[in-house]
């Protein structure tokens, strides 16, 4: 190791690079409610240059985004052209170009033969479009002095051989040999003859963050040098049915993880033999991690220094081990904010793979129009509804409403006569950008009309089609303590009732029906795609007749104004002959007490006999809050008579299939997915 070397890996990155873009967008620890579902700030929130996506120019955290061996940071190929690949043979090229380039993988590359590396030059970036990005039967390998390579948003999949620890084919999803600065975020990697990744022969700078590894005999190797080089930083990575090398580390000189969830899954053919393994020389330090049925979670060998703390173990049994040394401060190379232990099981399995906006044409690619909105006044306008009110009328293009942080207390309805606007905030958090007011079912109106209604008390409604709401939160604070002489305490945060709706990245949180999605009139059709997220309530608070799809978000059940615990998730009122609400790939947790909460009851809106409710809840987490019995009648009809499913669920919620618990078939779930409720629309 060269001087040079030692000094640099101390030093922190600096804040920009000469073309005036930040080396390291965000620490991706933050807080629950944190950046976009693990993306960094700005890449919902705002684009990093004119004409250009934020995920074409995002930069890496942890030990990538270290200036060191003469490089900034990770930040791929943002200096080059974008290209989109369709075929092998384009991505084979364009990886092992000279030149940077930001390669768009679209749709599903499969490898000949089975085994075969794609050769990563320097300076690229290759993502996924969207989730359609597969690579199947191969890999990507990274040789000596290879750097400055982010590799995110794709699935990498199915090498395997038949033989579960093949000794025979080193048929890797990732593997990199003396390779330096490289990101490897937001990934799919499964079912691969030898292991998910390899980190070897004096790679370093490397963070490996927000994946999804599992299926796999090998999860993650790290090391296999006799030079203690390798700094590593590793977080927010779901780990799972993997037996071995979770992730194992050998001579690595600083191996900082933290906020992974390594899960053994009982009742399957897969049994961990270990979870993390710090050897050699490493100095590991472990923190703020969770490990579920883990055997041996945590293993060093003698020579190894491993510093354990703020990681949680739940059915783990065998070796937990730590000791050999001190721990290293990761903070003296870069800035950080680990989550607590308690929130990383929920998130991770939310938020890690693949992401819908990432890779694709977004709202602040060039040609659209942006309206900015600042309380302080350093934006076009003070307040969101003024912006809004500046769209014209039946306007065929997007227009980007940017709103800086800050609280905006007021209602913002977007008519239906101007679609295509989004509605986005600009900070580093969802937390950030808040749009709060208080209005009630059964308050009366300034103006002496009447009481709001339901719909009318609406903190935001969308009402026109197309539109979109990212990185905010949108809260109604009415105070049901203070008005029990009221009669009407419903209080919508957010009302939809318009078609092709997406929300991404948002906290919509409330008490009674908070989430209202709805049509324009029973007749029209209303699809919504709501996506790493957080829907918090207590009473019907996601309900309506729109066709609405909750995928990889959680759901957070609140105590009552009298902090009683009692409630329901969802009240469909579904049309005859349409789909209704999708739960998919969430959680469904919070604060309140066991068995105090239904998944829903099915509404009949006046007593509408047409109706025919539905809610499917499907391969998603319950927390123990859900009752035995999940679903329950509404003003007297039956919830038998209307359709009520799950599927695949997990969690102490979770129940098998029974006369009150109804499951889907195999053959049923495979025509209830989100493509079956989206139809021709691919948000």
């Amino acid at each position: 190791m060269t001087s040079n070397h030692r000094a640099a890996r101390h030093r922190r990155p600096r804040k920009a690079l000469a073309v005036g873009l930040p080396v390291a967008l965000a620490a991706a620890g933050v807080l629950a409610y944190g950046s976009v579902f693990g993306l960094g700030p700005g890449e919902e929130g705002q684009a990093a240059a004119a004409g250009t996506p934020a995920w074409a120019t995002a930069a890496a955290d942890g030990f990538a985004s270290v200036n060191a061996l003469g490089q900034n940071g990770t930040y791929g190929g943002r200096n080059g052209r974008t290209v989109t690949v369709t075929s092998l043979a384009d991505l084979e090229k364009y990886a092992a170009a000279a030149e940077p380039y930001v390669i768009v993988v679209a749709g599903t590359m499969a490898v000949a033969p089975v085994g075969k590396e794609i050769k990563v030059a320097s300076d690229k970036t290759i993502i996924g479009s969207g989730t359609s990005g597969h690579i199947v039967g191969g890999g990507f390998f990274l040789g000596q002095g290879v750097h400055n390579v982010i590799i995110r948003n794709l699935t990498i999949r199915d090498s395997y051989q038949g033989v579960w620890n093949d000794k025979e084919h080193d048929f890797d999803a990732i593997q990199m040999d003396g390779a330096h600065h490289v990101w490897i975020d937001h990934n799919d990697l499964r079912h691969t003859a030898d292991g998910l990744i390899d980190v070897r022969k004096d790679s370093t700078y490397v963070t490996v963050s927000w994946n999804r590894l599992n299926n796999a005999n090998k999860a993650f190797g790290i090391g296999w040098t006799e030079n203690l080089v390798t700094d590593i930083t590793v977080h927010h990575n779901w780990i799972r049915e993997t037996e071995q090398r979770n992730p194992s580390t050998d001579n690595a000189a600083h191996a900082h993880l933290y906020n992974n969830l390594v899960e053994d899954v009982p009742g399957t053919s897969i049994r961990s033999a270990y979870g993390n393994y710090a050897r050699g020389r490493t100095r590991m330090l472990l923190e703020n991690s969770v490990f579920q049925g883990v055997n041996n979670p945590v293993i060093r060998d003698a020579t190894a220094t491993l510093v354990q703390r703020g990681n949680v173990f739940t059915g783990t049994s065998g070796r937990n081990e730590s000791g050999g040394g001190t721990a290293f401060d990761p903070r003296t190379s870069y800035d950080y904010t680990p989550d607590a232990a308690g929130d990383v099981p929920a998130r991770v399995k939310a938020e890690a793979g693949p992401r819908a906006a990432l890779g694709r044409a977004t709202a602040t690619d060039a040609g659209v129009r942006t309206l900015t909105v600042a309380k302080d006044g350093t934006g076009r306008y003070r307040t969101v509804q003024a912006a809004v009110n500046a769209v014209p009328a039946g306007n065929t293009g997007r227009v980007v409403i940017s709103v800086k942080p800050g609280t905006y207390r007021e209602t913002v309805t977007i008519p239906a006569n101007k679609p295509h606007v989004t509605i986005q905030g600009t900070g580093s958090s969802r937390k950030d950008t808040v749009i709060v007011y208080g209005n009630a079912a059964g308050l009366p109106k300034p103006d002496g009309s009447g009481t709001y209604g339901t719909p009318g008390s609406a903190t935001v409604a969308v009402r026109s089609d197309d539109s979109h709401l990212r990185n905010l939160t949108v809260s109604n604070d009415f105070d049901e303590a203070a008005h029990q002489s009221l009669k009407g305490h419903q209080a919508v945060a957010l009302l939809t009732t318009a078609d092709r709706i997406v929300l991404n990245g948002l906290i919509v949180t409330g008490d009674q029906d908070t989430l209202e999605l709805e049509t324009a009139t029973k007749d029209k059709p209303g699809r919504v795609y709501m996506t790493n997220s957080y829907v918090v309530g207590n009473v019907d608070f996601i309900f309506g007749r729109a066709t609405a799809v909750i995928d990889r978000s959680v759901i957070t059940l609140k105590k009552r104004w009298n902090g009683t615990s009692a409630g329901y998730v969802t009240a469909p009122s579904t049309p005859a002959g349409r789909k209704g609400i999708l739960i998919n790939r969430s959680t469904v947790n919070g604060d309140v007490a066991a068995g105090s909460f239904h998944l829903g009851r099915n509404w009949h809106p006046g007593g509408d006999s047409t109706a025919d409710p539905q809610v499917t809840v499907r391969d998603s987490e319950l927390s123990a809050a859900i009752k035995r019995a999940p679903w329950s009648d509404m003003g007297g009809f039956p919830w038998k008579q209307d359709r009520f499913a799950e599927y695949g669920n997990t969690g102490p919620g979770a129940g098998p299939a029974s006369t009150e618990r109804p499951h889907l078939t195999a053959a049923q779930a495979a025509s209830q997915k989100v493509s079956d409720w989206l139809g021709n629309w691919t948000p």
